[in-house]
């Protein structure tokens, strides 16, 4: 199947992902063996200081990564606030593997003609709600209202349209429609909904709790749309340039995950704590425990990429026309996965 690009209002995410696919590589790999010398691989890996990603949050500050990968391997970590940054450093070579929400995935994926990138592994599901005031007890009550979502044609953002739309409430990119959606950074929202500027927002954690705590309440718990309550949130990619060329550091960094995983489920306590403080050094404010604890219920920390999901979400961004479909054929390489959780007698992911 032909890959069509994506429009040119799909989305910040897009829009990044575009200039930097078209600037092409502009920083070298880092790996010392490529540069002619003899010291350890460098691997670069990327992830975002916040709940959704845990287990990268945990893995590295607990050394489970470190402690995997080996002497032989020189693990190198940079945080990002949002998608579109970690996919421009796949992109320019300054970032080998990263952990990353599904529509930045799709982005990376069809911008580079399914040559830039490959899901190796889940990492967390779930984590996603509509959070409204408390007066709004139905869909049919938000006609009228404002209600905000990360970034336009973000995961949320489709989220939102397509469930208003199968609800019979339509929607516009500029904002208009029987629902007005606003764009806005997560943070704001924050401030926006309590100041009684938005009637609401459909987010991730810890957002849904904070404005839980600031006196909205869930209408629609994200989960409930999707069969047996699974759906990405989370997966871990690597560009498929590291992946040939180090394909034994890959299965090392797959190997870390998996740990990474299992001590997030295993240690629910000790792991909320490494987050509060890992977040504390990165951004200079620990994430408030309590909050942690309150919404780590609504994810699940799962080594499944749960990809039908994916592709559903990229089905719904087509829907509300935010995007052109596109074909995923080859997006996932789940070989290492597979042979990490066969080595230790766990169920393996079928390939999709």
């Amino acid at each position: 199947m032909r890959r069509l690009p994506f429009r040119r209002l799909v989305s910040l995410a897009t829009l990044a992902v575009m200039g930097v696919a078209t600037a092409g590589t502009t920083a070298a790999c880092g790996d010392d063996s490529e540069a002619g010398g003899s010291g350890p691989v460098t691997l670069r890996l990327g992830y975002f200081p916040n709940i959704t990603h845990a287990p990268a949050v945990v893995g590295v500050e607990k050394g489970i990564f470190t402690e995997r990968l080996g002497t032989d391997v020189k693990l190198e970590t940079k945080t990002f606030n949002a998608g579109p940054a970690a996919i421009e450093a796949v992109f320019s070579g300054a970032l080998d593997a990263t952990y990353i929400g599904p529509n930045p995935t799709v982005n990376a994926f069809s911008k580079s003609k399914g040559e830039a990138v490959r899901v190796i592994s889940g990492a967390a599901s779930g984590g996603v709600a509509l959070v409204v005031k408390p007066e709004i007890t139905s869909v049919e009550q938000l006609r009228g209202k404002k209600i905000a979502t990360p970034q336009l044609g973000n995961t949320q953002d489709v989220a939102l349209r397509y469930w208003l739309k199968e609800k019979g409430l339509k929607t516009t990119k500029e904002g208009g429609g029987d629902v007005t959606i606003v764009p806005q950074e997560n943070a704001q929202t924050v401030e926006t909904f309590g100041s009684g500027a938005i009637d609401g927002a459909w987010v991730p954690e810890p957002f849904v709790s904070r404005l839980v705590n600031a006196g909205g309440k869930v209408l629609v718990d994200e989960r409930d749309l999707w069969p047996d309550r699974k759906f990405v949130i989370t997966n871990l990619i690597v560009s498929t340039k590291f992946l040939k060329a180090h394909p034994d550091v890959v299965k090392k960094l797959v190997e870390g995950q998996v740990a990474a995983n299992e001590f997030v489920n295993s240690k629910p306590d000790e792991s909320q704590q490494a987050i509060s403080a890992a977040v504390g050094k990165i951004t200079g404010k620990p994430l408030d425990l309590k909050l942690i604890k309150q919404a780590w219920p609504t994810l699940e920390f799962t080594n499944d990429p749960i990809a039908a999901s994916l592709k559903t979400g990229l089905d719904h961004a087509v829907a509300v026309e935010l995007t052109q479909p596109v074909s995923l054929d080859g997006l996932y390489d789940l070989t290492y996965l597979n042979e990490v959780l066969k080595t230790q007698g766990k169920t393996e992911v079928a390939q999709p």
